[in-house]
């Protein structure tokens, strides 16, 4: 049996291990940690709604359901020269069929110690929920949220969570009784935050920020964080008792330091069927991968998983495992998500035809709860998995 090394533990990791199995290969998935951490229903957790373990999937049940082999280490070099990489606990291994899916790293911003992330180290999550509690004890304070750009690659930039929780936090203050007594800001480096999910999604965010008495300090550049607030490139202060930042994605730093074929922010470059340039037999897929596609494409979980399957597919292709055309990743390109509120939500989908924003009462809450439930079931086969999800 042909075997193939997949190195990345997260949603694209987790589906290439199930499809490679699906497909005959002998996998061992390695993770540095032993869970998927399923992000997009860490939303959740700061405003205590769900929990840690609901959203912390353990590796060694999907490893058991699929027949694939786990092992947790951290990967601490790369050779496409050599064909290896090196692990922290394991050494160097040798391998002719490589799947890297190991996500992204995050810009460094000045400051970014007073910062907390939704989308950073799991733990964080825990963490903001810890602030927000201690927030909401005291009865007031100044609340920032925000993301960051990459200029060298904005497909990694990633705000929808950071609006979720936004909205989750507002909706939690309001039930509490006490919205009032809390400035509620977003901010962003670009103008208009939010602008490649289309115009309406843009015109309706506007006009919930205005019924809302949300504040926004979009198109300055961020210069540094501080204990108290965000200072702007002008030297111009947004105070805060907590501040939600979310960096944008760049390379990891081993992936930077390889030989592999980088684009400027360091995420590999592949073709259309995942396969990295120049690269026979290893592949990349999800956050780790440099998209090619329109300028609005972004780098979400649906993609890493569409990217997975097509690996796991043109490589039963190239090992001979069967026939036929082999698959890519580009016609596949759009935004996709439900956007949750706490108390409904809004359907978010583009693609070169179209922009949708359509607004959902409770029913798109209760859609992104039934989709966590959805993806630990699909995921073990218990249940089938829904073209498209």
């Amino acid at each position: 049996m042909q075997n193939v090394l997949i190195i990345g533990g997260g949603i694209a990791g987790v589906e290439a291990a199930i499809y490679y199995r699906k497909e005959g290969f002998d996998v061992e998935l390695i993770s540095d940690r032993p869970y998927v951490f399923i992000y997009p229903i860490a939303i959740w957790i700061p405003v205590g709604t769900t929990t840690f373990d609901n959203v912390a999937f353990p590796l060694e049940k999907l490893a058991a359901r699929h027949g694939f082999t786990l092992s947790i280490d951290r990967v601490t070099s790369i050779s496409a020269r050599q064909r290896t990489i090196t692990l922290e606990k394991g050494g160097k291994r040798t391998t002719d069929h490589l799947v890297i899916a190991t996500g992204a790293s995050k810009m460094k911003h000045a400051g970014i110690e007073h910062t907390l992330s939704i989308c950073g180290a799991p733990e964080q999550s825990v963490q903001l929920k810890e602030k927000i509690d201690a927030l909401i004890k005291k009865g007031s304070g100044k609340i920032a949220f925000g993301f960051g750009g990459n200029p060298n690659d904005p497909s990694g930039v990633r705000g929808g969570p950071g609006f979720e929780l936004f909205f989750n936090l507002h909706h939690q203050l309001k039930k509490l009784g006490i919205r009032d007594n809390y400035e509620m800001t977003f901010f962003a480096p670009m103008p208009e935050p939010g602008a490649r999910m289309g115009k309406k999604a843009l015109s309706m965010m506007e006009m919930m920020f205005k019924q809302n008495r949300f504040g926004s300090r979009y198109g300055k550049k961020i210069a540094r964080f501080e204990e108290n607030g965000v200072v702007f490139e002008d030297e111009s202060i947004l105070e805060s008792d907590l501040t939600m930042f979310i960096p944008a994605g760049d390379g990891s730093v081993f992936i930077k330091e390889s030989d592999l074929p980088l684009n400027n922010a360091g995420f590999i470059r592949i073709d259309d069927f995942c396969e990295i340039v120049g690269v026979k037999g290893w592949y990349a897929i999800g956050d780790a991968s440099a998209l090619e596609g329109p300028d609005w494409k972004a780098k979400q979980g649906h993609i890493a998983e569409v990217m997975a399957r097509n690996a796991a597919h043109n490589s039963a292709i190239a090992w001979g495992f069967k026939s036929g055309e082999k698959k890519g990743y580009k016609d596949h390109l759009n935004i996709l998500c439900v956007m949750d509120m706490g108390n409904g939500a809004g359907f978010v989908y583009r693609d070169d035809k179209k922009a949708t924003l359509i607004p959902m009462p409770i029913i798109g809450h209760w859609m992104k709860i039934a989709w966590g439930w959805y993806y630990k079931m699909s995921k073990m086969g218990y249940i089938p998995r829904i073209p498209g999800m």
